[in-house]
């Protein structure tokens, strides 16, 4: 069952559902709702992304997606692990690696060797002061830190590098910084770390699925799976198979989330990497699009005209 304490505000084309103390909980106009438990430098929570959109594009009508920051998790722990010198910022940094080599989701763990780290907690709570200008722009901020520390090796425990994502997220930069010492957004990601511990959360990226009906516990996995995964507890939770969205574009795609991954574009629309990145080229060439390369592969910027 959802807890009571949680209240909400949700952007009903987008599906994404933001944290705000001060408003009374609204009603969700979608059947399905989608906790998802993450912290900001969780490597594997960057590499749910792909799932994550090709799950909006074909069945966004039926969820709204909430993100929890987890506290006390891994995010917490790997700063003061650093403390512990340099072999251990070797050893988080190889973790990175695998999992950029195995899920194709781009993560540099050089950036684990080329900053000494504070606690995650501001960056925690910026996540909750982005959110109070709506959940389409949480939804925004989050994205940006995680592109500033996955692919171009900054570090977003400094309030510096925040500010930089709040303007690349085009938030209202005065309203953020008095966001972020706030009691409004303390008391979100209190409410997240509280949420975290009454569902027993220890990993993350965790997801919980709720139907509308809070009688019925909800359907927890923890980590990675495959793509039908997911499909499959929507439909057990909606008691029946879900209808797939009218299919849309490359370049549609694109349009909407403006910067993605070759391996996004490819789960998406079931491509190989390969294929994918040959119609990625071809929109380049008509100037549709600009290739960024990162680390591991590379990540294409849509051309507004």
């Amino acid at each position: 069952m959802k807890p009571k304490e949680l209240q909400s505000t949700c952007d009903n084309e987008q599906g994404i559902c933001g944290l705000d103390p001060e408003h009374p909980f609204q009603i969700n106009r979608k059947p399905l709702e989608v906790y998802t438990f993450i912290d900001p430098l969780c490597a594997e929570c960057w590499a749910f992304e792909p799932i994550f959109k090709k799950l909006q594009v074909e069945y966004g009508a039926y969820f709204k997606i909430r993100f929890l920051v987890a506290g006390r998790l891994q995010a917490w722990n790997f700063c003061q692990e650093t403390k512990k010198g340099l072999a251990r910022k070797s050893e988080l940094a190889a973790i990175w690696e695998k999992i950029s080599n195995e899920t194709g989701m781009s993560c540099d763990g050089d950036v684990w060797l080329e900053h000494e780290w504070s606690s995650p907690y501001k960056a925690s709570i910026a996540i909750k002061a982005a959110e109070l200008q709506g959940p389409r722009a949480g939804a925004r901020f989050l994205r940006k830190l995680r592109e500033y520390l996955f692919l171009e090796k900054q570090n977003i425990t400094e309030d510096e590098i925040i500010m930089k994502c709040a303007k690349s997220a085009k938030l209202d930069l005065e309203e953020f910084k008095k966001d972020l010492d706030s009691p409004l957004a303390k008391k979100a990601l209190q409410c997240d770390i509280k949420t975290t511990n009454e569902m027993s959360v220890e990993v993350v990226p965790t997801f919980v699925f709720f139907n509308n009906n809070a009688d019925e516990e909800g359907i927890s996995v923890t980590g990675l799976y495959p793509y039908h995964v997911y499909v499959q507890m929507i439909e057990e939770l909606l008691g029946h198979p879900p209808k797939k969205a009218a299919p849309i574009s490359i370049e549609e795609f694109l349009k909407r989330y403006n910067f993605v991954a070759t391996i996004e574009v490819a789960m998406v629309f079931d491509l190989t990497e390969e294929e994918a990145e040959k119609q990625l080229k071809l929109l380049k060439l008509q100037q549709k699009v600009e290739a960024v390369p990162v680390k591991y592969g590379t990540f294409w910027r849509y051309i507004y005209v």
